[in-house]
């Protein structure tokens, strides 16, 4: 299963609302949250093992600041879930990883790669990632 969903506010200012600090949280935690859930349900009850993969950005595990204040405290949530989802449903077969791109020239984040100058990362070397993960190579990442 892979959760690759992801909503950012266009402004890195603080002054964003609560409610609008929620709906980020809500979108890139609490989705990613309820996949997870969901899916190693389904795993854990037909005795099947498997692999959870989600998108967290490299805001959220290496550099933080990059991007705005609301999408990167809510996908550090995200890392923190896949480690501790991790070690929870490890005893069941079940892997749990995160993949951590750069930034994808996505509609969300062209802004801010406009002034890159160097290579862009595209959509398929995330999903290359995401299908290493998801396949039996992968079988000791967690």
């Amino acid at each position: 299963m892979f959760n690759n969903a992801g909503a950012a506010p266009t402004d890195k200012k603080i002054s964003i609302l609560e409610s609008e600090q929620s709906d980020f949280e809500h979108v890139n935690l609490v989705g990613a949250f309820l996949g997870i859930k969901h899916a190693a349900g389904e795993m854990i009850s037909d005795r099947r093992r498997g692999s959870i993969i989600s998108t967290a950005g490299v805001s959220s595990s290496v550099v933080g600041g990059m991007g705005p204040h609301a999408y990167t405290s809510s996908k550090h949530g995200l890392v923190g879930l896949t480690r501790n989802a991790a070690v929870e449903l490890g005893r069941h077969g079940i892997r749990v990883n995160c993949v951590s791109p750069y930034a994808v020239p996505t509609p969300m984040a062209r802004k801010y790669l406009a002034a890159m100058r160097e290579d862009i990362l595209r959509e398929d070397d995330v999903a290359e990632a995401a299908l290493y993960l998801a396949g039996d190579e992968s079988k000791y990442v967690n």
